[in-house]
C-alpha cells in the first residue's frame, strides 16, 4: 500500500523532520528541501513553536543561498525561540549575498532585542562595515566587542583589524594587533595587507620578514604588492621562493591576484609565467576564473592577439569571460571583430549590462555609429537590459566622436537620470575635434559643478581655444585654475625593460641614464624631422601653467622643446636604446596621449621599424609602419 506524502509526513516526529531538513541542508538538496518546506506548511506540522522546525528551515534556506526566504522564515520564529546562532546564521547569509546594509540593520535589531553577542556576530558586523566603508559603525562595534569580553577572541580581533585596514585606519588596526594576547597567522597577514596597502612594500617587507609563520595569503599579499608598483624583480624572486623554496602551491585565487597586479604595472613577463604555471598545474581543464583573468591581463597589457588565443582555447567560458575579451578588443579598436563575435556569445552566455558597455565602446572606438544606435535602441526590447548611465555615456561618445554633437546633446537632455561627469566629459573631446567651443563652454560649466578639481576638461577646452586661434581665452582659463590653486595632473608614462618598470614624467631628469636618454631624444627628433615631423605647438598651451612668464607661451622654440620631452617620448627613447632592434615597445600612460605625440609615434614606428603599443587612459594605440590602429579616430 502506498502512503500519501501527507500521511508519511504526519507520521514522523518533529525530531525526524528536523533531521530530514538538516540532511537537505548538508547535501544542498534545494528542490527536496523546498518541497519539504511546502509540505510542512500545508500539513500544519510547524504550527507549534516548540517543534523548532522553523529554526531548521532557517538554516536550510541560509545555507542554500536564499536570503529572502531565510528572512521570511526567521520572522516566523517567535522571539523566545531564537538564539544567537539563528541571528548570526541570517547575518552570515545576508553578508554572503552582498546585502551588507541589511546585515548591519539585523545586528542593530539583535542588540535591541537583548540577544547575547558572540564572536560570529561581531565578525559579520565588521565584515559589513568593511564592505560599506562604515568605519564609525565599526568603531562602535569595536567598543561593544570589548564590553562583551570578546577581545580575547582571535577571530573577532582579526575581523576588527580587517575592517580598520579596509577603511584606511591602519593606526587603529595596529592598536588592535598590539593589544592581542594571541596572534594567528591570519592576524599577521591582515596587518601585513594593511601596511603594504597604506605604507608601501618597504614597510610591508619588514612585517613580512618578522612573521613567525606565513601562509599562501601572506606570500600573495607581498608579491602582489611588489608587482603592482613595478618592482617586478623583487616580486618574481619572492614568487620563486614561495613555489620552489617553500613548496607552496598557487590556487586560482592567488593566480588571479597575481594577474590583476600584472595589469596594474603592465608586467606581461610575470603574467606569462603565471600562464605557464596554470597550464602545467591545471592542464586543459583550466579554471574559468584563471582563464578569464589571463584574457584580461593580456588584453590590458597590449597583447590582444594572445588574449584572443587564450579565449579561444578555453573549454568553458561564462559571461565574465566574454565581457573580458570583448572589452579588450574594443580598447584595441577592433570594433568589427567585437560585433562579429557577439552572435556567437548569444549561443554560449546571456549578455549583461557590461556586455553592452563593451559593445558600445567598440562602436565608439571604431566609428560604427549605426551599429551603436542599433544596440542602444534595442537594449531593453531585444536583450532585456535596462539602459544604465554607462550605456548613455558610451552612446554619447559614439555620437560625439562621429561629429553628431547635436544628437548627443539631445540624448543627454532626454536621459531618465541626471548626467554624471563621465557622460558630460564624453562630449568635451569631440567639441574640440569638431570645433564647437560654445557647446564645450556649456559642458565645462556643468562639469566644474560636479568635479571642480578635474583639470582634464579644462585642458581639452584650452586646446580647443588654442587650435581656434583664441590664445587669450586659453590663457584666461589657465590663469583661472591657477588662481583657485588647482594643479594639472602630471602625465606619467611607463615602459617595461629588463625586468623593471621605468617611469617618466614630462621633462623628467631623475632617471639614472638621463644623459643617454636625452641624447637619444635629440637623435630621434632629428630623424623624425627628416621624415616630415612638424611639432604641433598648440598641444603645449597648457603645459607648465605655474609659470607666469607669458613670453614662454610665445616662444616657439621653448614650446617645441617642451613638446619633445613629453613623458611618452622619453619612455620611447629609453625603450629604443635599451631593447634589441625590431622588438616591440609597450608603454602605459595615465592620461590621454596628445595629438603631437600621436603624430610623432607614427613616424617613430616607421623610422625605427618598431611596433609601439601605447595604452592611455581611454584605449590602446598600436603604431606600426607609420600608421595607428585607431586610424586617427580617437
Amino acid at each position: 500500500m502506498r502512503w500519501s506524502a501527507h500521511t508519511a509526513l504526519t507520521s514522523l516526529s518533529t525530531r525526524h523532520l528536523r533531521s530530514l531538513i538538516r540532511e537537505c541542508t548538508r547535501r544542498s538538496s534545494i528542490d527536496v528541501g523546498k518541497k519539504l518546506h511546502a509540505a510542512i506548511i500545508t500539513t500544519g506540522l510547524a504550527a507549534s513553536a516548540d517543534s523548532f522546525i522553523y529554526n531548521a528551515l532557517l538554516h536550510f534556506h541560509a545555507a542554500c543561498g536564499s536570503p529572502v526566504h531565510a528572512r521570511k522564515v526567521f520572522d516566523e520564529i517567535p522571539k523566545s525561540h531564537k538564539d544567537t546562532v539563528d541571528w548570526t546564521i541570517l547575518m552570515g547569509c545576508l553578508a554572503r549575498h552582498g546585502m551588507h546594509r541589511n546585515g548591519l540593520g539585523l545586528f542593530v535589531e539583535m542588540r535591541r532585542e537583548g540577544v547575547r553577542m558572540d564572536d560570529v556576530a561581531v565578525v559579520c558586523l565588521f565584515g559589513g562595515c568593511a564592505r560599506l566603508g562604515e568605519v564609525e559603525i565599526g568603531v562602535q562595534g569595536h567598543g561593544l566587542m570589548v564590553k562583551a569580553g570578546l577581545s580575547s577572541s582571535v577571530k573577532a580581533c582579526n575581523a576588527a583589524m580587517d575592517m580598520y585596514v579596509k577603511c584606511g585606519e591602519l593606526g587603529m588596526a595596529r592598536r588592535v594587533f598590539e593589544e592581542m594576547w594571541e596572534r594567528s597567522v591570519v592576524s599577521w597577514t591582515v596587518i601585513l595587507d594593511g601596511v603594504v596597502r597604506w605604507e608601501g612594500v618597504g614597510s610591508g617587507r619588514v612585517v613580512f620578514d618578522a612573521m613567525p609563520e606565513r601562509n599562501e595569503v601572506a606570500w600573495t599579499v607581498m608579491i602582489v604588492g611588489y608587482v603592482s608598483v613595478g618592482l617586478v624583480r623583487e616580486g618574481f624572486a619572492l614568487l620563486k621562493e614561495m613555489v620552489f623554496g617553500c613548496g607552496l602551491g598557487l590556487n586560482y585565487v592567488t593566480l588571479c591576484s597575481f594577474l590583476s597586479a600584472c595589469v596594474q604595472s603592465g608586467d606581461v613577463v610575470t603574467g606569462s609565467w603565471v600562464h605557464v604555471y596554470a597550464c602545467k598545474t591545471m592542464g586543459s581543464e583550466m579554471d574559468v576564473m584563471v582563464g578569464t583573468a589571463l584574457v584580461d591581463m593580456y588584453a590590458k597589457c597590449g597583447r590582444v592577439d594572445t588574449a584572443l588565443k587564450v579565449f579561444q582555447q578555453m573549454k568553458y567560458r561564462n559571461v565574465v569571460t566574454w565581457n573580458a575579451v570583448l572589452s579588450g578588443l574594443a580598447m584595441h579598436g577592433r570594433g568589427r571583430v567585437v560585433l562579429k563575435m557577439f552572435p556567437q556569445m548569444l549561443k554560449e552566455a546571456k549578455p549583461d549590462d557590461l556586455t553592452f558597455t563593451a559593445l558600445l565602446s567598440a562602436c565608439s572606438h571604431s566609428g560604427l555609429v549605426e551599429q551603436g544606435r542599433h544596440y542602444f535602441q534595442n537594449l531593453e526590447a531585444l536583450y532585456g537590459v535596462t539602459p544604465t548611465i554607462e550605456h548613455y555615456a558610451c552612446m554619447v561618445d559614439v555620437l560625439g566622436r562621429a561629429g553628431h554633437l547635436e544628437e548627443a546633446e539631445t540624448l543627454i537632455k532626454t536621459m531618465p537620470m541626471p548626467p554624471n561627469e563621465v557622460v558630460l566629459g564624453s562630449l568635451i573631446g569631440p567639441c574640440s575635434v569638431h570645433g564647437k567651443p560654445q557647446l564645450g563652454e556649456r559642458l565645462l560649466q556643468d562639469l566644474v559643478q560636479i568635479n571642480p578639481q578635474n583639470t582634464e576638461y579644462h585642458v581639452l577646452l584650452s586646446n580647443m581655444y588654442a587650435l581656434g586661434g583664441k590664445k587669450d581665452k586659453a590663457n584666461l582659463l589657465r590663469q583661472g585654475l591657477k588662481n583657485r590653486g588647482i594643479r594639472k595632473m602630471p602625465g606619467m608614462s611607463s615602459v617595461y625593460v629588463g625586468g623593471q618598470v621605468h617611469q617618466f614624467s614630462a621633462g623628467d631628469k631623475s632617471h639614472g641614464q638621463t644623459a643617454e636618454i636625452y641624447m637619444k631624444l635629440n637623435e630621434m627628433i632629428q630623424r623624425l624631422r627628416v621624415a616630415g615631423y612638424v611639432p604641433n605647438t598648440a598641444c603645449q598651451v597648457f603645459s607648465g601653467f605655474d609659470n607666469t612668464d607669458e613670453s614662454i607661451a610665445d616662444n616657439l622654440e621653448e614650446l617645441e622643446q617642451a613638446l619633445f620631452s613629453h613623458s611618452e617620448k622619453l619612455a620611447v627613447c629609453y625603450g629604443l636604446m635599451s631593447t634589441r632592434a625590431g622588438s616591440p615597445l609597450h608603454i602605459f600612460k595615465n592620461l590621454r596621449i596628445c595629438q603631437d605625440c600621436h603624430s610623432a609615434m607614427k613616424l617613430v614606428s616607421l623610422v625605427y621599424d618598431r611596433e609601439i603599443v601605447i595604452r592611455d587612459r581611454n584605449r590602446f594605440h598600436c603604431f606600426k609602419q607609420g600608421s595607428c590602429s585607431c586610424s586617427d579616430y580617437w
